[in-house]
């Protein structure tokens, strides 16, 4: 026996009203359409219809798909991943880092993308490319593949191609075979291109959190690795050690669980209003002050304060800038400049990703900024109007204390992991210093690529005796820094004593730049031979005086030894050498004293 439910009349036929309003706009419509072809017919117009591009439909990732599915991604260092891999893990994500991009890769882009895209989109997407072919030669068939697997990258739009990449790999994918792999899409102006109520990648605090702890540390360890490794006494001692400290980390990364409301505290605000806010800053304080972290980074500072190192080494430093990608990967993408570089006697100062994202948080201010009161123009409201004008300033300077907040609160735990870790590593570069260096030179408000850094960085680092060469790494034919090479032009010749040398990458060609490099190398040593023999000169002693004076003091061969930085000396011997020589005035005249 059935029972019809009870029901209103306007819950089955809508008002006699709503059906005569219906009823004239269909006649309309249709007297419109009628009048439309008659006045054609007339003009001797043919009618078309046409058919706009509608973007693909994408096969969304859904949670119900997570223990079924793998994350892949990659990009940065093998460093960075292998610790963005721990913080996914730790969430409960099947995940993996794909391996760093080779030439192999470059052909494979180049054979299933388009003609005519940048150096980082034919070796990030051939990359996918050639890890799917290998699951495939595993024995995985092209559907498990697609159903099994997606892939999560960053992505934005602007005047570069970096907009493009979503599509390249669609694309490439696609003419490869796999149609319909689904590719998660993070924009740096918005969020993940997939619906949220069941989203399988959860962009909460936790993701964010694990993420920005996962790169900080990285960079921070990153950074320490490249300082030690060129005065280490053990050839390979370095690595060794940073591969087994990137075990550990990654460890307490993927044991690391996200914070949540315990005890009698939980049991009270469950089932209160409070409940998230309680969670949220709960988690917030965690971060600011939890050790979860710090611990282990602390393990990681004694293993490498046990390395050996002689710093008598005269080495000239090269800083690194240029495009993200190309200036971050340590492969065949920027023709293992790196390696390159320390083989060849130098000093390498990497850039770290948190320029990027502080670089990001300024842009983000400078705007909001830029846009003050501009919608009490757009809306003509009155300048006597004082409520909507102050309610229009209050927005503003809320939105700006959010930003400065975060930009205080990322600036804090970045340092602390610089402290942590021997206090060696180089903090982050103060934004505000940057634009009023680059600005006269380079818009700060043009965006794209590295907007006005790559510009301000070579000002900073040069003028602020930081390095003795700056080497700029960009795809072949990059816009944004093409356009900063033709600034620099104007950098260079106001500051003539800095060595500037951009080099632009591609699949080929790297003994031609390798050869350039040498020569610039070749300028940059020469200048720090000649700022030692300056300071051994004024400090009246020789090498050999100051490592005699070393080996008698143990711990001035420990990585985490701190010494000053004196404006005038560059190198990292010429600083020791300053700081060697006056200890051993100093303790001289102790021994004079006591005699």
């Amino acid at each position: 026996m059935s029972v019809t439910p009870f029901t209103t009349p306007s819950q089955v036929d809508p008002p006699d009203g709503l059906i005569q309003i219906a009823s004239r706009e269909t006649v309309i419509r249709q007297r419109l359409e009628e009048e439309r072809r008659r006045l054609e017919q007339e003009a001797g117009i043919k009618a078309t219809v046409t058919d706009h591009f509608l973007r693909p439909k994408e096969n969304p990732f859904l949670r119900s798909q997570r223990d079924s599915t793998t994350i892949l991604f990659g990009g940065l260092t093998w460093k960075h991943e292998k610790l963005v891999h721990g913080a996914l893990e730790s969430l409960g994500y099947r995940c993996e880092a794909l391996p760093v991009p080779n030439k192999k890769a470059f052909q494979l882009g180049k054979e299933y993308g388009n003609n005519g895209q940048c150096n980082p989109t034919y070796f990030t997407v051939g990359n996918l490319v050639e890890y799917v072919h290998s699951l495939e030669e595993k024995g995985l068939t092209k559907q498990e593949i697609i159903d099994r697997y997606v892939f999560f990258t960053a992505g934005a739009c602007g005047p570069c191609r970096f907009g493009m990449y979503e599509a390249e790999y669609r694309l490439a994918l696609r003419n490869a075979g796999f149609d319909g792999f689904r590719v998660l899409l993070f924009q740096q102006g918005g969020g993940l291109s997939q619906a949220e109520a069941e989203a399988g990648l959860e962009m909460n605090l936790d993701f964010f959190l694990g993420i920005l702890n996962a790169l900080n540390i990285g960079d921070v360890v990153n950074d320490v690795a490249y300082q030690i490794r060129p005065f280490e006494v053990n050839a390979g001692e370095t690595d060794r050690v940073l591969e087994e400290s990137m075990d550990l980390l990654h460890e307490v990364m993927r044991r690391k669980q996200p914070w949540t409301l315990e005890g009698k505290l939980a049991s009270m605000l469950r089932k209160s209003k409070f409940s998230g806010t309680a969670t949220l800053l709960g988690k917030f304080m965690n971060q600011l002050y939890g050790d979860d972290y710090t611990a282990a980074l602390r393990e990681v500072c004694r293993r490498f304060d046990a390395i050996p190192i002689d710093r008598t080494r005269v080495k000239p430093i090269v800083k690194i800038t240029g495009e993200f990608w190309a200036q971050t990967t340590e492969g065949d993408g920027n023709f293992n400049m790196f390696k390159f570089l320390e083989k060849e006697g130098a000093q390498v100062l990497v850039e770290p990703i948190g320029t990027w994202i502080m670089y990001m948080i300024h842009q983000a201010k400078q705007e909001i900024r830029d846009h003050r009161g501009l919608d009490l123009i757009a809306n003509r409201v009155s300048k006597w109007n004082i409520a909507k004008t102050l309610n229009s300033h209050l927005d503003v300077e809320q939105k700006l204390a959010k930003l400065s907040f975060a930009e205080g609160v990322f600036k804090r735990e970045y340092h602390k992991l610089v402290e942590t870790l021997g206090g060696i590593a180089h903090h982050l570069t103060d934004q505000y210093e940057l634009q009023r260096l680059g600005h006269p030179f380079y818009n700060s408000r043009s965006g794209g690529g590295e907007g006005h850094l790559e510009v301000a960085k070579n000002i900073y680092y040069s003028n602020k005796d930081l390095c003795h060469m700056v080497l700029s790494l960009k795809p072949f034919g990059c816009m944004p820094s093409t356009q900063s090479d033709g600034a620099q032009s104007a950098v260079v010749s106001q500051y003539k004593d800095m060595i500037f040398l951009p080099i632009e990458t591609s699949g080929e060609g790297d003994v031609n730049a390798h050869s350039r490099v040498q020569m610039a190398l070749g300028e940059a040593k020469v200048r720090a031979k000649n700022e030692m023999k300056a300071i051994l000169s004024e400090v009246s002693c020789s090498l050999e005086d100051v490592r005699e004076f070393v080996n008698d003091h143990p711990e001035m061969q420990r990585p985490m030894y701190k010494f000053g930085h004196r404006k005038g000396a560059v190198g990292v011997a010429s600083n020791f050498v300053l700081h060697a020589a006056g200890r051993m005035k100093a303790e001289m005249r102790e021994t004079v004293a006591v005699g």
